[in-house]
């Protein structure tokens, strides 16, 4: 998911799952926690293809902020654009 395309949409939750949501936001992630659930849910993937998928996804964030990776290119493509594209043939299908 790109975080640069993110548009606010309100929903409303009893005060009991507000309380644990904030309990487990403490270090501000409340947002991608519900992100994370709602593309697992609308992607109908199981839990163990959802958590793969998510840590293939932020293997690639880590790649597009390194400063090496972007800038170094081999036969006029950055390394990071090759990385990204191999690691997106490992993504896991339905």
């Amino acid at each position: 998911m790109e975080t640069n395309k993110l548009v606010p949409y309100s929903v409303y939750l009893p005060s009991d799952l507000i309380k644990k949501l904030k309990m487990l936001a403490k270090d501000r992630k409340a947002s991608e926690l519900i992100r994370n659930a709602i593309q697992m849910i609308i992607e109908g993937n199981s839990e163990y293809n959802s958590g793969y998928n998510r840590a293939l996804k932020d293997a690639i964030k880590i790649i597009e902020c390194n400063e090496s990776a972007t800038t170094i290119s081999v036969y006029n493509t950055t390394i990071s654009d090759d990385l990204i594209s191999d690691i997106k043939t490992l993504e896991l299908r339905k």
